[in-house]
């Protein structure tokens, strides 16, 4: 309890910046190795050809699938841990902790199960041709047998984010993501498994990183996970809906999206299934800094506003939607001069995933600082318990504006519109969510 004490004084009573940016630093790190260890597949594999690169591409659909399940227990239990622990209610956070990750836990096995029995029509519907079906489902078979741990490392990262214990979490994301890289040469090219090499190496990585996490979990004055503590109340479940709900819609729309765009890049060709493929990596990159730096903000959001210090919570908010804007302006300035050479990294000398690629990326560069804001609002209204706003924040960037821009665009303009589709996401997004953040900020008076 004595840790515990100290924690909720450090959250409580320390400067925000120094708070802010002192867990931001271990969850951009977190972010960075998933995005970069994600990256490696992609990389990797375009050493063998296109149809491997838009394999990795394809499944990550089904990635998607995992994620927002994954993110609405981590999440939903995360955000209520954190108020709790604000609230110096332990007992409510302990039983919240284990029932978060039991039930992502169940739900990684019955997703996996599904997944396996209905392999072909399931790559099918998330874009795979003719000629990139059998490698996606190379690719995937070991994947699906990663889902539980997947889902797992995901909920016990936020959780013990969410608890002020970034650091502890980081180990077990970077032990996973160097072994994933060095297995990935490994398995791909020294034993010559292909594009399947990939998939085990994420597989047993995500395992290595889930095993590591459950026992750092409750080190640093944070909740351990005991299976004793499994409460399936209706109560429990409306605090982790009332939390995860805006993941869930954000990720689930992304896995829409995501299948509608490889659905109608797939008209074009390979190459342009690849190309979307690199891109959406690359930008994952992007957002993993910016989400990152957001996270860093959640445990001071939650903790604060559980301990009614709400004039500390808006110093938070406003620092970090300044500071990453800031960051999203530089990035989108290098990434747009250096947009054929980043995308000449994962291309494997296809000319035609070179020329579509870099016109994408340089489309999403251009309205990429106004993506500070939409995700920072994001997290605020889900701290703070603001679930209806925060699920149509959620949602409009990859699904509400996303989808339509990406039919309309492709009607209108061919290639070019689905290129553009992001940013003209990017720009209504922005507009629909600067009037919500602006009223709950004002409310924090």
């Amino acid at each position: 309890m004595g840790k515990r004490e100290d924690k909720y004084l450090q959250m409580t009573t320390q400067p925000v910046r120094r708070l802010v940016f002192g867990f931001a630093v271990p969850s951009i790190v977190c972010m960075l190795m998933t995005s970069f260890y994600n990256m490696a597949d992609t990389w990797f594999v375009s050493r063998l050809n296109t149809q491997s690169v838009a394999a990795v591409g394809i499944v990550f659909s089904y990635m998607g699938i995992i994620q927002a399940v994954s993110f609405f227990f981590g999440h939903g239990s995360g955000n209520y841990i954190s108020r709790a622990l604000g609230a110096r209610n332990s007992g409510d956070a302990e039983s919240m902790a284990a029932t978060g990750l039991l039930s992502a836990l169940a739900a990684g096995v019955l997703i996996g199960m599904l997944c396996l029995m209905f392999q072909n029509p399931v790559l099918r519907i998330f874009g795979a041709t003719d000629s990139i079906l059998p490698y996606a489902r190379k690719y995937l078979h070991y994947i699906i047998a990663g889902t539980p741990f997947i889902s797992g490392s995901i909920v016990l990262n936020n959780q013990m984010r969410l608890q002020g214990n970034a650091r502890l979490s980081m180990i077990g994301i970077l032990s996973g993501g160097l072994l994933n890289v060095a297995l990935d040469p490994l398995f791909i090219f020294t034993l010559d498994m292909g594009v399947a090499g990939a998939g085990l190496a994420t597989a047993l990585s995500q395992f290595l990183c889930f095993c590591l996490m459950l026992n750092l979990c409750g080190r640093n004055g944070g909740i351990s996970i005991r299976p004793s503590q499994f409460r399936p109340t209706l109560k429990n479940y409306k605090e982790i809906a009332a939390g995860g709900l805006p993941s869930l819609a954000r990720q689930g729309l992304m896995f829409l999206s995501l299948i509608c765009l490889n659905n109608t890049a797939a008209g074009y060709g390979d190459s342009a299934v690849a190309a979307f493929s690199v891109v959406s990596r690359v930008m994952a990159i992007a957002f993993a800094l910016l989400i990152g730096f957001g996270q860093g903000f959640q445990p001071v959001c939650g903790f604060n506003y559980g301990a009614g210090k709400y004039d500390r919570v808006r110093k938070a908010l406003r620092f970090t939607t300044d500071a990453g804007t800031v960051y999203c302006l530089v990035f989108a300035l290098i990434a747009f001069v250096l947009a054929p050479q980043i995308i000449s990294l994962f291309c494997g000398g296809d000319s035609e995933v070179l020329s579509i690629g870099s016109k994408a990326l340089r489309f999403q560069c251009v309205t990429f600082p106004l993506c500070s804001a939409v995700t920072v609002s994001n997290m605020f209204l889900q701290n703070i318990r603001k679930t209806g706003p925060a699920v149509l924040v959620a949602v409009a960037r990859q699904g509400l504006f996303f989808i339509p821009a990406v039919l309309i665009g492709n009607l209108l303009f061919s290639l070019d519109g689905l290129a553009a589709a992001q940013s003209v996401s990017d720009i209504c997004a922005f507009i629909l969510c600067l009037p919500l953040l602006v009223i709950e900020y004002r409310k924090l008076r």
